[in-house]
């Protein structure tokens, strides 16, 4: 068995075991498959399970679809999915093999010809966590782009307003051990769907829940968590400020919280209680905006309040990453983060807040990326920063992005799908589909993007691949060695541009560093603040004898992490409540003017079983997501539209439509209605036969506008309108 690391983005970074038997053929030669996956037992958060994703992996891997050798789009073949007709599976009509040689040389011509004419600076990188390993997601890609002088990117698409807010608060990304949510008395899942993304936690909260603890879960949808829940409240989409507000309202008006501990450790303690204590975040003015009851307002409070006292075991919050993407999403999480630091629950081994362990990980990233390479480029310094989300903007010339420098001319893709994933997507593919604009995709499907490419060349697995890895769920430092060769001709991204940098001419020593370099190169420990020797110990070849190391964070005597239990885990000696957060509602939602001309609040939801657009393109996930392709609406909201389940819908807003076949249920407010992310219709979504159904999927709907911190995404903040297009049986 060879051990390997998931290293989809996903918080539980699970340890996996692939057996891989040798086979031989006719002529006598040998080959390596991978035979069989699984969890690593001897992973504390693993515990020998996968998810199911990732326990049907070998059907990606060995996938019949996979890319496996570079393509060139053939002359004369249309730009986008009408060059192939649009009908999955004949993707590979618009393209023609070439050799690894031929795309190499091909692209390095181009982009130096790029360069030379516009600028280095009209060359874009667009990546993200298609892998989360060290390797993959940045290294050797950051110090081509660096030393080529491409813009920048800002990689803000998923977590950045989310992660800076809990660094306004506390300083770093750290929160409790998943372990020890066994101790919980109460846990609050807020915007936390933990069967569907995070399902290694949950033996946990089940093992607290044997034990009497309650589970509670806050969001707009009823998730999978919701149902399992024991109870489930439905909050309005964009009201998180609000609510969290109004529990603190309560905590202070009845002596809930810590006092000693809450002015010990707080910087703002009086401001934020006197904040809170004002009229607007009462129960009763909090459940007019929230669609709360007041009396479970009150009630959840001094269940949060009193549960250690009570009890014995304290609360914790499992807090994801969806509160964030709404346009003050960065204030919500600011606020919830406060709560574990008024009632002091941080003082308690199984109490706190999870929503990123990932500040944990000092990888040294200054080392694998090299950002002082900017300084030998052409520019001779930082090149223009290009928001991630902007990418439909920035491919158009239209806006401030794009201004601060020349057209984008060129674009490289990779560890990422923006044809699918990325907000505003009608201008996105405006932009993919000029014919001068260089686009290269490293993928291992014909994807959205893919489409849209002039090079297109194999990625491998992470399977294929060596690597090492952190989490943002747990505390584990693992390496994931390659268990069987890459198939065809598929590489990873290393490969990929350290291959450029060569026939570029880029002479630096450091373009012709291995992996294992790399790998040492991250866990070397770096001369800063973020280094506080957890660390220590851990070297690539110790991880290559024990596969997973936890880090060598303070524990208490029983060796129990309790973080920001005392000052010293706090960068500046105490959390920073100044400003106090303020709830201030979306541009696009009910209480706006805009709410009248589309007055429903859209929720575009990830697919349980689909990492995003990763999964999308297997059968065996298809199957598990009846819902992709449905509109789910609420009965009175349907019944004023002469809406009936079954019905072919329009959803619409000025910045697209969709047509869906409507679902009327109570999985969302009144007032929201939900759809689920999948790749274009052109690319086998189910209901794809429906009549004169639009192109696109559901971000052909969501804003590309940022958050309040960070430059955030705001996919949740987005009014439409429905319409009903045609009677049809329901499915």
């Amino acid at each position: 068995m060879v051990h390997t690391v998931c290293s989809h983005d996903c918080p539980d970074s699970c340890g996996v075991l692939v057996t891989v038997e040798t086979r031989r053929s006719a002529d006598g030669s040998a080959s390596e498959r991978a035979t069989k996956i699984q969890g690593d037992p001897a992973h504390p958060v693993t515990q020998g399970f996968l998810c199911g994703k990732v326990a049907k992996y070998l059907e990606r891997v060995y996938s019949p679809e996979r890319l496996l050798y570079p393509m060139r789009r053939k002359v004369g073949a249309v730009k986008g999915p009408a060059g192939y007709g649009g009908v999955r599976g004949r993707e590979a009509e618009a393209f023609e093999r070439i050799s690894w040689d031929e795309a190499l040389d091909t692209i390095a011509a181009r982009l130096g010809q790029i360069a030379a004419e516009h600028g280095p600076d009209s060359i874009l990188p667009y990546s993200y966590a298609g892998t989360i390993g060290q390797l993959g997601y940045g290294s050797m890609d950051r110090r081509f782009f660096y030393r080529l002088g491409a813009s920048q990117l800002a990689r803000t698409i998923c977590s950045e307003a989310g992660g800076e807010a809990l660094k306004q608060v506390y300083g770093t990304k750290l929160g409790t051990k998943p372990q020890d949510f066994v101790h919980a008395g109460l846990i609050l899942a807020w915007a936390a769907n933990i069967h569907g993304n995070n399902i290694h936690l949950w033996p946990f909260i089940e093992a607290a829940r044997r034990s009497g603890a309650r589970l509670v879960v806050i969001d707009p949808y009823r998730t999978r968590t919701a149902a399992a829940a024991d109870e489930f409240l439905q909050i309005r989409p964009g009201t998180d400020t609000l609510l969290a507000l109004g529990l603190m309202h309560v905590l202070f008006t009845e002596g809930l919280e810590d006092r000693e501990y809450f002015a010990a450790m707080a910087h703002g303690a009086a401001e934020l209680r006197e904040h809170a204590l004002r009229p607007e975040h009462s129960p009763e003015r909090v459940a007019e905006v929230t669609g709360l009851a007041a009396e479970r307002i009150v009630a959840l409070a001094r269940e949060y309040g009193r549960v250690q006292r009570e009890t014995g075991r304290p609360a914790v919050i499992r807090l994801n990453y969806g509160v964030q993407r709404a346009e003050f999403g960065g204030a919500a999480v600011r606020a919830i983060s406060m709560l574990p630091l008024i009632t002091g629950a941080w003082r308690h081994l199984g109490g706190g807040m999870q929503l990123s362990t990932s500040g944990a990980f000092p990888f040294n990233s200054d080392a694998t990326q090299m950002p002082e390479l900017m300084y030998a480029s052409p520019l001779g310094g930082a090149a223009r920063v290009v928001n991630m989300i902007r990418l439909g903007e920035a491919l158009n010339e239209l806006g401030s992005d794009a201004k601060d420098g020349p057209p984008v001319k060129a674009l490289f893709v990779y560890n990422s799908n923006p044809a699918a994933v990325a907000p505003n997507q009608n201008s996105v593919l405006r932009g993919l589909a000029r014919e001068d604009l260089f686009t290269v995709v490293h993928e291992q499907f014909f994807t959205d993007t893919t489409s849209y490419a002039d090079i297109v060349l194999p990625a491998a697995t992470f399977l294929e691949t060596k690597d090492v890895q952190g989490a943002y769920g747990h505390y584990f430092a693992q390496i994931s060695s390659q268990a069987i060769a890459p198939l065809g001709e598929a590489r990873n991204n290393t490969f990929v541009f350290r291959s450029l940098a060569q026939r570029m001419g880029f002479s630096e020593p450091c373009f012709s560093d291995s992996d294992d370099d790399l790998i040492e190169q991250a866990l070397r420990p770096a001369e800063s603040a973020a280094n506080r020797g957890w660390f220590d110990g851990i070297t690539r070849e110790r991880l290559e004898r024990e596969a997973q190391i936890e880090l060598r964070m303070p524990t208490t005597p029983e060796g129990h992490v309790l973080p920001f239990s005392t000052a010293e885990w706090f960068p500046r000696g105490q959390a920073e409540l100044l400003p106090v957060p303020v709830f201030t509602p979306a541009k696009e939602s009910r209480h706006s003017p805009a709410a009248r001309e589309f007055p429903l609040e859209f929720l575009p939801r990830k697919s349980d079983n689909f990492m995003n657009s990763t999964f999308a393109n297997l059968e065996g996930h298809q199957k598990l997501e009846p819902r992709v392709g449905t509109l789910e609406i609420r009965p009175e909201d349907a019944r004023s539209r002469n809406i009936s389940t079954g019905d072919v819908v329009e959803i619409f807003n000025r910045r697209g439509s969709l047509r869906l076949q409507a679902l009327v249920d109570d999985t969302v407010p009144q007032g929201v209605v939900s759809a689920r992310l999948s790749w274009n219709n052109s690319r086998g979504n189910k209901a794809a036969d429906l009549a004169n159904r639009s192109a696109g999927n559901v971000n052909a709907l969501t804003s590309d506008a940022v958050a309040d911190i960070a430059g955030g995404a705001t996919f949740y903040s987005n009014l439409v309108e429905v319409r009903k297009v045609s009677s049809q049986g329901a499915d």
